[in-house]
């Protein structure tokens, strides 16, 4: 139809896999708002569960193949995987894979990838890329972000996204800083977006046989984190050490797969006469865990990656009071719901975990402004903005 603008999105992370999948949905959700006739979007994907996403929203779509068999046969992951100059792929040898190429057929105006895929810059389409963090730059001490060329790799990924992109969006203004900083992208083209609590946080109701899965202690500070060092599980476990003098009746839940720095942890918790006073519950399912935000004293999240994150989002909706590591764009994030504390000193963190513990009007308190800040910014409030940001993306002369 003329006029219509026609809107790819590109769907590279797999349903269930965490915050990527999450504000992948979120940003599906908001541009099957657009006026339809306005718009017409189109959804690629790989993996066959998106399906039951997709469907109910009534977009067209198209199916690439599964990722753990097409994807991985396709020319342009070997290019991206060797990091060769991306000049000569970009003006001829994109045709000859078949991703690039069913993305480029279909005409669209614009693509979205809201996953920072390799996609963003190996198809030669107009396209609008999240680019989620840069931790390898702010953060390179850590081994999830630099060992075994991951820092070389980022590094390929996001500065040919800055190249080739016709738009970034990033998670707040801290986020925006950095991408200019580093790769000197135009302001103007980096657009922030701020994260939303994952939809599933607001399930109501225990989930059936909660409590025979999982025996959790009365009172306890929650942390959901996989154990990477940057999680920074080590200073939070010295950190209760610290208190357990003044509070000895604290108790943290570590959630999260038993993998990378898990047997370790468990050590050091022995080392630290902890054994009684830490509970790791292995992988925890979406479906339970705002259960674990309704039932917990409070979050509290010492990570030193950001910009922003999800978790406290997720405890804002659920009235869980905060305590979270004051750096980057997570102060811009929470305001003055929650507690901020240096990731690097186990004094402040102790500091802040007994005031939670033993302070109960310090907690109401928290759990108040967290509630009224988590209604500030919606999906409805997300849509609009997107909306706005797609506005500006498909006039912009690149």
């Amino acid at each position: 139809m003329p006029g219509v603008k026609k809107v790819g999105i590109f769907l590279g992370s797999d349903p269930g896999s965490g915050g990527m999948f999450q504000y992948s949905l979120a940003i599906l959700e908001a541009l099957s708002t657009l006026p339809r006739a306005e718009h017409e979007i189109v959804v690629a994907y790989f993996n066959p569960a998106w399906r039951s996403y997709i469907e109910p929203l009534g977009l067209k779509t198209i199916h690439l193949g599964s990722a753990a068999g097409r994807e991985s046969l396709t020319l342009g992951r070997l290019w991206r995987t060797l990091c060769l100059p991306l000049a000569a792929w970009r003006s001829f040898f994109w045709r000859l894979d078949p991703v690039a190429r069913a993305l480029k057929e279909t005409g669209c105006g614009l693509w979205v990838f809201p996953a920072q895929d390799h996609w963003g810059y190996l198809a030669p389409v107009p396209a609008m890329v999240t680019i989620h963090d840069l931790m390898h730059r702010y953060e390179p001490q850590f081994p999830e972000v630099s060992r075994w060329g991951r820092h070389f790799l980022r590094e390929y990924r996001f500065r040919n996204i800055c190249r080739y992109a016709k738009a970034v969006l990033v998670d707040s203004e801290v986020g925006r800083k950095q991408v200019m900083e580093s790769y000197g992208l135009d302001r103007d083209r980096i657009y922030p977006l701020p994260y939303l609590p994952p939809r599933y946080i607001f399930a109501e109701g225990t989930p059936d046989d909660f409590d025979s899965r999982y025996t959790l202690p009365s009172r306890f500070l929650f942390y959901p984190a996989q154990f990477w060092q940057h999680k920074n599980h080590d200073r939070l476990l010295q950190a209760m050490a610290m208190v357990r003098k003044e509070c000895p009746d604290i108790n943290l839940v570590l959630a999260g797969p038993m993998r990378y720095e898990y047997q370790r942890l468990t050590r050091r918790v022995e080392e630290l006469g902890l054994h009684d006073r830490v509970l790791f519950t292995g992988y925890v399912p979406d479906a339970d865990l705002p259960e674990f935000y309704r039932r917990a004293k409070a979050l509290v999240m010492p990570t030193f990656f950001g910009p922003t994150n999800i978790p406290p989002l997720e405890a804002f909706a659920l009235g869980c009071p905060v305590a979270v590591s004051g750096i980057y764009g997570i102060p811009e994030q929470v305001g003055d719901a929650a507690l901020l504390f240096d990731p690097r000193s186990v004094q402040e963190m102790a500091a802040a975990i007994q005031s939670l513990w033993l302070n109960d009007e310090l907690c109401r308190g928290l759990a108040e402004r967290g509630i009224e800040r988590s209604l500030l910014w919606n999906q409805k409030e997300f849509d609009s903005e997107l909306q706005k940001i797609m506005t500006s993306v498909l006039t912009m002369n690149r």
